[in-house]
């Protein structure tokens, strides 16, 4: 609960407590003011706050409730003394006036007014209440965002290795064998490290950026395919500037080239999005020939930012079969007034 709210919720209360005392003005007849109306309500307001700021923080342990059963009664208490001592101490020596009969001992004066006391501490502990849990409840949201950055923020530096990786591997095949594309492939890999050193620092990027990532990285690895036409990219989309987390959907397309089979087959990369909803997919064929025990990195990785970022706004489908491999992922992005 918002501190806006804790205001309103109190000064709808006093607002409240004044238009009872003007309802039974009228109801008593009573035309002038009446210092006794005037007298309540001041020993409400200070017992009100007493409790509020000093009683009720001061007493509230959950772990021991008899804390605070205390700290009601000890509200109530302070209430009874502050009218005590306003109508019939302070008031008699200013006006001759009193509430009560002259020789009215405290003790019946305490327990005439416990109705009175208890409703007043009773709102005025829940009211603090509210306030207490908004406060748990906000520094329990802020912890779980500066989780989940911190969560992001891993995830993400784990994946500029894991490219650079893949990467280096591929680039010192094509030195070994004297190609020709070992330079264009170098200048490749070194624009695509200027863009993902300066996206990783951002929360989000926009999807076209991250799809002329892919078709960049697409670029540097069909240096080194002798079909490069068999890698078929499709996408289709109609809203470029959807915000989407930056490297969301490279470790898919890094992972299939890693451990794809490319001498005599390719895959089909399809992107696409309709109504905010992003459809990426993507089908391989695997390299039988090569084990490698870390190739799960950068899928789980997505798995991980992808119940932070998007929870029960996904649906990842991964079908690992023998010699193929399919990745059908669907994102739900929220309108902008959502």
């Amino acid at each position: 609960m918002k501190q806006k709210q804790i205001f309103l919720l109190h000064f709808f209360y006093w607002l409240l407590i004044i238009f009872n005392g003007v309802v039974a003005g009228l109801v008593y007849n009573t035309r002038n003011l009446d210092i006794l109306s005037v007298t309540i309500f001041f020993a409400n307001f200070l017992g009100f706050y007493v409790n509020y700021f000093f009683i009720a923080p001061k007493f509230f342990d959950p772990k021991r409730f008899y804390m605070m059963i205390i700290g009601f009664f000890i509200g109530v208490f302070v209430f009874v003394v502050f009218r005590y001592s306003i109508e019939e101490i302070l008031l008699p020596a200013l006006t001759g006036r009193r509430n009560y009969k002259e020789g009215t001992t405290f003790l019946y004066y305490f327990y005439d007014n416990i109705y009175y006391s208890s409703l007043t501490v009773f709102v005025s502990t829940n009211l603090w209440f509210f306030k207490y849990y908004s406060k748990i409840e906000a520094e329990r949201t802020r912890l779980i965002e500066e989780r989940k950055h911190a969560q992001l923020q891993a995830l993400k530096t784990q994946i500029n290795p894991h490219f650079i990786f893949n990467s280096l591997n591929n680039i010192y095949s094509l030195v070994y064998q004297n190609s020709d594309q070992s330079l264009p492939a170098i200048e490749k890999l070194s624009e695509l490290l200027r863009y993902s050193t300066k996206d990783l620092e951002k929360d989000v990027i926009s999807l076209d950026k991250e799809i002329s990532y892919i078709e960049s990285l697409i670029g540097l690895e069909k240096l080194r395919i002798k079909n490069p036409e068999m890698l078929v990219f499709e996408k289709k989309i109609s809203n470029p500037k959807l915000e989407i987390s930056p490297m969301l959907l490279v470790p898919f397309v890094e992972n299939a080239f890693k451990h794809g089979d490319f001498r005599n087959k390719g895959f089909v990369l399809e992107i696409s999005d309709e109504n905010r909803v992003l459809h990426f997919y993507l089908h391989n064929f695997k390299n039988q020939g090569m084990k490698d025990t870390a190739s799960g990195i950068g899928i789980e990785n997505v798995r991980k930012r992808l119940e932070i970022l998007y929870p029960k706004k996904h649906e990842l489908n991964i079908k690992d079969l023998e010699s193929e491999f399919i990745v059908d992922l669907r994102i739900i992005f929220p309108y902008e007034n959502d």
